[in-house]
């Protein structure tokens, strides 16, 4: 969506419809036309039209520091729904595991048994919809014992030779908590590389193991939320 002032464009917002919801992926303003209401404009406009259309459950994710956008959401009747973290380790704890413990999956391997919910508490791009659309570029590796999953992470390599980390699940024990820390070891082992998480939820994993392996929070995100209301 674009706003204009006469024949100028002077706003855009750009966004994402996955059912049940639909992202706002961002919004900006020319410099010389802030606080003239173009933003809250967008985001009204954008409202009424899912009202209609649908998605209706809108989410947009805002970096922390930036008040001015966050107080643009919230004066727009959103609320601050949820807290990602960014972790990161330079060089992360690494060490190769035993042989034949770690196995290689696929997105599609884990679907039924480790990817999140379509409706789960994740950051747009660690959503369910977005590991399936991006199947062919994950890596994976996971441990189990027989039918079990213990534990399990998809990743990608980067063009700057950072490892990302896209999906990260284990099973909610000792035995589950274990087995994610010999595979982030293991992965660290693998790649060589510094070590990225972004936009964890709390719920996905324990953020103190990562702490525990070498990995820092950094950048903190706030997941904002809305229902779409007719004009």
């Amino acid at each position: 969506m674009v706003a204009f002032d006469a024949k100028d464009p002077v706003a855009v917002l750009v966004g994402c419809k996955r059912p049940p919801h639909t992202l706002v992926h961002r919004i900006a303003v020319h410099p010389d036309h802030v606080r003239k209401g173009h933003g809250r404009h967008l985001l009204t406009s954008l409202s009424a039209k899912l009202a209609i259309l649908g998605p209706p459950h809108l989410v947009a994710e805002v970096e922390a520091a930036n008040s001015p956008a966050r107080a643009l959401f919230k004066a727009c009747g959103w609320r601050e729904a949820r807290t990602y973290v960014d972790y990161f380790a330079g060089a992360p704890a690494a060490s190769p595991a035993p042989a034949g413990l770690v196995i290689p999956v696929t997105a599609t391997d884990l679907v039924d048994i480790a990817l999140p919910a379509a409706d789960a508490p994740r950051a747009w791009e660690r959503t369910r919809g977005t590991l399936l659309a991006r199947t062919e570029r994950l890596n994976g590796l996971a441990i189990t014992h027989g039918e079990r999953l213990d534990a399990a992470l998809l990743y990608t390599r980067e063009a700057d030779g950072r490892t990302t980390i896209w999906n990260l699940s284990a099973a909610p024990d000792a035995t589950g908590r274990d087995a994610a820390a010999i595979l982030l070891r293991d992965l660290a082992h693998r790649e060589a590389s510094s070590i990225t998480l972004p936009r964890m939820d709390e719920a996905e994993i324990d953020g103190s193991l990562l702490r525990e392996l070498g990995f820092a929070p950094a950048a903190t995100t706030i997941g904002f939320a809305s229902e779409a209301t007719a004009a």
